[in-house]
């Protein structure tokens, strides 16, 4: 039935990977069933048979396809099935997406998908990198033209020696979290995450996962040599050679003008009436070709901009290969915000702004990996008005989602633990004008916003990313590239860590990868420029996070209580903790490990609320002091609850510093009196006296003695105890 069927083994970092053919989905261009481990992820790549008309891009789309059965799940939502993709899957399908793209061929426009369905998940065998491998593998295979090979791992760093593919209990530990994907030759794709670790360990790592994928790339290569299919032609639509040369000639003088000028907005004014003047000269000679005459004026602009840089050493802007455009930081912009940050390098711009919330307002997370909750999160948002455009908001797309875990992942490894910092914490940053580097400018904005709310951060963090131009064997870098470096260049290289180490990077690329000499070279420039972005701009704004939180940000205190005193603190079907809530005006968040999270507006409350759930969990100590609530009322004294549960008495002996002939006298049912707790008998009772407390708080004198009751002391004072 399975004439085609083909299954080829090899081993990926000490465990099996498997790799089946010509069983499932057979209709696609390119199919296959990866195994590694227990893992198995299904990959299908399919092309059209015609291109796309009237697009100037190749349409390829990735989508990693999560599917909770792959982990034992059943969908939390109320559908009960997977909706749209959660961010992590869409961040490794951009992950996946970025080595590949630049080996199809610049000029094919027809459609071309891959979806990668994880089937079942193996948490020892990385489901993002299986799926990696098995793009490679149907693409390789397959009819659709791709200049490939590539493989991938991940790379960490545990007790100095650096891991290929760690385990669950590895990763762990690692000190970072290295994606590499290469080509034979080249290093294609780097996503990094780490722990403020060293550039050099950082480089070795890089160069570790570069030199480990060499293996499985030759096993795609027998797999493509022996059932590999032909590639098959398509229309190009590489405009006619004639035309381009045409308009270059005509229009390249007016282009280097335009161009010339460090404010994108003048340059993209002096390039309309060029525009113009082309399409009115050259429609009637190429009739129907509007959109390749546009092509060729942006390959002019692109020549002009690679010429100068390769040639001149000279960037559009006027600055040398290694400045950084001018920058400007500014905090607490936003007076009722918990804490906000304004980062300008050139003409981009983001305002950054932190939100302080508690525990209970992290994020939960319903994925196939063990993370179930987010403390931390980072979103960026990117209007359309940033870049002088005008079109409607439509919600964050992939480029927005990918940016801020960017900044997300940078931040994270400074961010305190929940027992130093009991808060859940949002940032967002809005782009408010871009020219290049936005993701960069929100790590230090947000940074900025972090420590104007107060929030005790490990170090502050800065962003810089680091361009290239090559040609045949020439190359060059430049540091903190703007929009049409970005455009018209081969790489953009984004870095971002602390004085100490790096905790990010991304690398993006129009060309089939680096050598290890310009990665080298990369990182040592973005080294040099994020020192100097926080020694002479962010530090000089703001020195050290402040000590105070904004009086708009909740109060937080924390506890540990014993676990078997939990539910007394929530009480039957939650009555206790309710009460406690409506009663002090806070919000309490209690774990099944014990730690109790309060928070509220004010302070006291906060306090107050603490010590009410300290007292139900904790048996009081005798000299403790307390405010609690009169609840019966007997001849020989008054029952007082100083908190859900917990009740002693006051005899009438220690109700006033005066002698009380009646209880009626000095309390009444309802009243909140101040308590002192005198000693708790062999059954567990309290004895209280709110004489006791009277003349230790408000600094009474016992106007006689009194005579003695149950439980009471002719004596005034007592010794002091703790005052709750």
């Amino acid at each position: 039935m399975f004439e085609n069927y083909k299954v080829f083994k090899t081993d990926f970092a000490g465990r099996p990977l498997v790799v089946e053919t010509g069983k499932i989905a057979q209709l696609a261009n390119g199919s296959c069933l990866v195994r590694y481990g227990e893992t198995v992820v299904n990959v299908a790549v399919t092309a059209s048979e015609k291109p796309r008309d009237g697009i100037d891009f190749f349409p390829l789309s990735v989508d990693f396809e999560e599917k909770l059965y792959s982990v034992g799940k059943i969908p939390g939502s109320f559908l009960k099935r997977e909706g749209r993709p959660s961010e992590k899957a869409i961040l490794v399908s951009r992950v996946i997406d970025r080595p590949i793209r630049p080996l199809f061929p610049k000029d094919m426009r027809n459609d071309c998908s891959v979806v990668c369905t994880v089937m079942s998940v193996d948490p020892d065998c990385s489901p993002e990198i299986a799926a990696m491998v098995g793009t490679s593998i149907a693409l390789s295979i397959s009819d659709i033209p791709w200049n490939g090979p590539i493989s991938g791992v991940s790379v960490g760093l545990v007790d100095g020696e650096f891991i290929i593919n760690p385990t669950a209990e590895q990763k762990e530990k690692s000190e970072m979290a290295v994606t590499v994907a290469s080509t034979d030759s080249r290093i294609a794709m780097i996503e990094a995450g780490a722990n403020g670790v060293s550039d050099e360990d950082m480089y070795e790592g890089i160069i570790a996962g570069h030199e480990a994928n060499q293996h499985i790339i030759e096993f795609i290569k027998g797999i493509q040599a022996e059932i590999g299919k032909d590639k098959f032609t398509y229309p190009s639509n590489e405009p006619d050679h004639d035309m381009f040369e045409a308009i270059k000639e005509f229009a390249i003088e007016d282009i280097k003008l335009a161009l010339d000028t460090d404010d994108k907005k003048v340059r993209d004014a002096r390039l309309v009436p060029i525009y113009e003047a082309v399409h009115e000269k050259f429609d009637e000679i190429y009739p129907d070709s509007e959109a390749k005459i546009d092509e060729c004026l942006y390959k002019t602009q692109k020549f002009v901009v690679r010429r100068w840089l390769l040639d001149e050493q000279k960037r559009v802007d006027g600055r040398g290969m290694n400045e950084i455009r001018p920058l400007a930081a500014e905090i607490a912009l936003l007076p009722r915000t918990h804490g906000s940050g304004l980062f300008t390098r050139g003409q981009t711009q983001v305002l950054s702004v932190a939100t302080l919330g508690p525990v209970s307002d992290q994020q939960l997370l319903d994925g196939i990996d063990d993370e179930e909750t987010k403390r931390y999160m980072h979103h960026y948002n990117f209007p359309s008005y940033s870049v002088g455009e005008t079109r409607p908001s439509r919600g964050p797309g992939r480029r927005e989602i990918g940016h801020g875990a960017l900044a997300e992942r940078a931040l994270l490894p400074v961010i305190p633990s929940v027992e130093e910092f009991p808060y859940a914490i949002r940032v967002v940053s809005e782009v408010v004008s871009s020219n290049g580097s936005t993701s960069q400018g929100s790590i230090c904005g947000s940074t900025l916003a972090l420590m104007d709310a107060g929030v005790p951060i490990k170090a502050p963090v800065a962003g810089i990313s680091c361009g290239l131009i090559t040609e045949g064997e020439r190359w060059m870098t430049m540091v903190d590239i703007q929009g049409l470096e970005d455009f018209f260049g081969d790489m953009d290289f984004k870095v971002a860590g602390t004085h100490e180490g790096i905790t990010a990077i991304q690398m993006d690329l129009k060309i089939d990868g680096l050598t290890p000499e310009m990665v080298k070279e990369a990182l040592e420039k973005t080294h040099r420029a994020r020192i100097y972005i926080l020694d002479e701009v962010m530090l000089k704004t703001i020195a050290e996070p402040r000590e105070e939180l904004s009086k708009y940000a909740p109060k937080m205190l924390t506890t540990l209580i014993s676990v078997d005193k939990i539910s007394e603190v929530i009480g039957k079907s939650g009555k206790v903790i309710k009460e406690i809530q409506a009663e002090c005006d806070v919000k309490v968040d209690i774990e099944e490990d014990g730690h109790v999270f309060i928070s509220g507006l004010d302070l006291e409350n906060c306090q107050r609320a603490l010590d009410i759930i300290e007292t139900i969990a904790k048996d009081p100590e005798p000299g403790a002091i307390f405010k609690g609530r009169v609840t019966r009322l007997m001849d020989f004294g008054a029952f007082v609850e100083i908190a859900p549960g917990k009740e002693g008495l006051c005899h009438i002996s220690q109700l006033d510093v005066k002698r009380t002939e009646k209880v009626t006298d000095v309390v009444n049912v309802g009243d909140v009196i101040l308590v002192k707790v005198l000693e708790i008998d062999d059954k567990g009772r309290l004895n209280l006296s709110r004489r006791e407390a009277l003349i230790e708080v408000e600094g009474l004198t016992p106007e006689n003695d009194v005579a003695p009751g149950r439980g009471g002391d002719r004596r005034g004072g007592g010794h002091r105890g703790k005052r709750n």
